[in-house]
């Protein structure tokens, strides 16, 4: 018997032979496999071989908020008969899209697991902003995940030859990295986005106001998704969506749809940033110098390039600045650890002397 027979249900959500491998010490133990569809207020959604169940996140909350449980992950879940049900762990993750929290704590969040599409909808209806767009793309990126920018709202460019110039400048800013105009208005270019979210898991990314919403619905093939008008003044909108969800497509792959993101910091992502800025990582290895900052050093590929318009100044800017950002997170991560580690230590050091006290007092 195949693996997706013993697992009808599973299959369209991604279940394979290497997640059941995974998964066997977990079966023999009379746990039951499922994957996370939402997680909310210390319980979550799961779709298990016997449909959807509810179960308790308790097992699963530990204090780094990296390995917390959340949309996209494949879990080990209490089976049928137990009450309440428990998830009692996770299999490691594949894939996980992370963004830097806005705590000074500077931690990491993880938005979705186990992706390999990740889509960023940009919205037509406003100015495009390139800089944002970078930024998203170097966490894509860093993720494991394929990026795909899909601009949104494209009925609202009528002109062929204005909206070709948008994408022209996109593309400009997302080296090897599809772009695709939709309109879930009318419909256009909606059948090239389902041709490639059927293949694995797609996470949907972007600004409140970005069209995600709409943008789900049409992949859905139903109204699913609330849907909430856009002000006038700026562009913006609503969160319309307020937890994570993930949603088997009827056309095949899944869907994970997310809030819609006001702030999106790095974190850890310099391989990330390297692969959106390739053009410059290309120039750079020209350089004189192993080291060169690009600035003002002799034999700077990079400013040769600036210098004969080969490179813009826009992306060499937006390369400096999320560098630097990359860099002061880093920084305070390892800030953060080390002080950590020394309270730890500290802590370690006055149980060791306690010890050595009870046994002193033990021998006299």
């Amino acid at each position: 018997m195949s693996l997706h027979a013993d697992h009808p249900v599973l299959a369209s959500y991604g279940w394979d032979p290497q997640w059941a491998a995974e998964f066997a010490p977990y079966a023999e133990r009379g746990l039951v496999p499922g994957r996370v569809l939402r997680v909310d207020r210390g319980r979550c959604d799961l779709v298990t071989p016997d449909g959807t169940v509810h179960a308790d996140t308790e097992y699963v909350v530990p204090r780094d908020p990296m390995k917390v449980i959340c949309t996209g992950d494949w879990a080990a879940v209490d089976p049928a008969d137990r009450d309440p049900r428990y998830v009692q762990a996770y299999l490691p993750r594949r894939t996980a899209f992370v963004r830097s929290t806005s705590s000074k704590r500077s931690e990491g969040q993880i938005l979705a697991a186990n992706v390999d599409h990740a889509i960023i909808a940009v919205s037509l209806a406003a100015e495009l902003d390139l800089g944002r767009i970078e930024r998203f793309l170097a966490l894509a990126w860093e993720s494991g995940a394929q990026p795909l920018v899909v601009l949104t709202k494209a009925d609202l460019v009528p002109d062929p030859v204005t909206l070709s110039y948008l994408v022209s400048d996109v593309e400009t800013s997302a080296p090897g990295v599809q772009v695709l105009p939709v309109s879930a208005h009318d419909g256009d270019g909606t059948d090239v986005l389902r041709a490639v979210v059927a293949d694995g898991t797609s996470v949907l990314l972007g600004q409140s106001g970005a069209g995600k919403s709409t943008l789900a619905n049409a992949l859905l093939g139903a109204d699913l998704m609330d849907v909430q008008a856009v002000r006038d003044m700026d562009g913006k909108g609503r969160h319309t969506t307020t937890t994570r969800n993930l949603f088997a497509l009827p056309g095949g792959g899944v869907l994970i749809d997310t809030p819609g993101l006001r702030g999106v910091g790095l974190y850890d992502a310099e391989a990330g940033v390297g692969q959106v800025f390739s053009e410059i990582q290309e120039l750079a290895r020209d350089c004189r110098f192993q080291d060169c900052a690009h600035t003002v050093e002799p034999g700077c590929a990079v400013l040769v390039a600036l210098a004969d318009g080969t490179l813009h100044q826009r992306r060499l800017d937006s390369y400096r600045k999320l560098l630097r950002e990359n860099q002061r997170l880093a920084a305070r991560t390892d800030a953060r650890l080390q002080s950590e580690m020394r309270k730890v230590w500290k802590q370690r050091g006055a149980q060791g002397r306690a010890a050595l006290e009870a046994k002193r007092g033990r021998l006299m």
